[in-house]
């Protein structure tokens, strides 16, 4: 099911634009309730619009991607689910804690494949975001994902990963059960699954709580997303100990899809409608609809052994290192 969203977030930097935009909206109510013509004017406030709206994102910063990863309008793993199927069948449970909703998953169909999804989800408002700990798993929610994966090879089903979390949850109780050995786990079983596995970053990437989805045949990104090893908060409070340092640390980190492309951390980066997802989520489902059944169609005629071998070897060969000479 959707989740309802909540009352309208507006970015700084977007604010010109929505402005002008909720302009054009009072003209045409006004032109219904006096029955005047005002098409000249919205024609030209439309334009305006148009090219307010490519500039403001044609330069964002580091740190204004990060905002937009992180808006809360931005469509979400069961958003994209219920756009994409409607036969989408959620499996629940670890087998050995509980079920952490903080992770989704289960069948579902793209086009006319079989797939088996699993997602980080995050909540539309205060009771939602509590129950799915702000979309931070714990190490259950990593063994549910464990748990279906195994499964999804089990019926030579490909595996489709929507990641978008701060990244694992850090508490003293999910230490306790264990949340570094289930990620580890996770990377570990990833590396050697038989069947297909296509990775999207929808919106956040953090850290090992991202890449426990994350090593797959096919990484890809939304355009305004982020992936990166720690948070710019995060960044900025161990090497400045200055949280207003977070627009340095975003740049430094280089979290963006197009820095992230350029080192080949991932495959493909899919665009967003214009002003980015939350303003079109029926166009972005669409659109990522198409792009993983064309990975997923291609992949699955791939054979298990290259599969592993390729999959091996990308992550063997991500980064590198210059030494200068003395």
């Amino acid at each position: 099911m959707v989740q309802r969203a909540p009352k309208r977030h507006v970015l700084d930097f977007e604010q010109p634009l929505v402005e002008l935009e909720d302009k054009i909206s009072e003209l045409k109510q006004l032109a219904v309730v006096q029955n005047v013509s005002v098409d000249d004017e919205v024609t030209r406030l439309t334009e305006k619009a148009d090219r307010l709206r490519n500039e403001i994102f044609a330069k964002l910063t580091a740190w204004q991607q990060v905002q937009l990863a992180r808006h809360p309008l931005r469509p979400y793993t069961l958003d994209y689910i219920s756009a994409f199927t409607s036969d989408f069948v959620e499996l629940h449970g670890d087998r050995t804690f509980s079920d952490d909703a903080a992770i989704v998953g289960g069948f579902m169909s793209i086009n006319d494949r079989r797939v088996m999804v699993i997602g980080h989800q995050k909540g539309r408002d205060t009771r939602e975001n509590i129950r799915r700990n702000f979309g931070m798993p714990q190490p259950e929610g990593y063994r549910k994902a464990n748990r279906l994966m195994r499964m999804a090879e089990k019926f030579d089903l490909p595996i489709v990963t929507l990641i978008d979390t701060p990244g694992a949850y850090p508490g003293l109780g999910a230490e306790e059960r264990g949340q570094a050995l289930a990620i580890a786990e996770n990377l570990k079983l990833m590396a050697g699954l038989k069947v297909p596995i296509v990775s999207v970053v929808i919106g956040e990437g953090g850290s090992g709580g991202a890449l426990a989805l994350g090593v797959s045949d096919r990484i890809i990104m939304l355009q305004h997303a982020i992936y990166s090893v720690i948070s710019p908060e995060g960044c900025a409070a161990i090497l400045w100990k200055d949280q207003t340092k977070v627009k340095e640390a975003a740049d430094a980190l280089k979290l963006t899809a197009k820095h992230l492309l350029t080192f080949g951390v991932i495959d493909r980066v899919v665009p967003e409608p214009p002003g980015g997802a939350h303003r079109d989520p029926a166009a972005m489902a669409e659109t990522l609809g198409q792009v993983l059944y064309e990975e997923v169609n291609y992949l699955s005629h791939v054979s298990a052994n290259v599969l592993r071998e390729r999959r091996l070897k990308k992550f063997l060969n991500m980064g590198y290192f210059e030494q200068e000479s003395p």
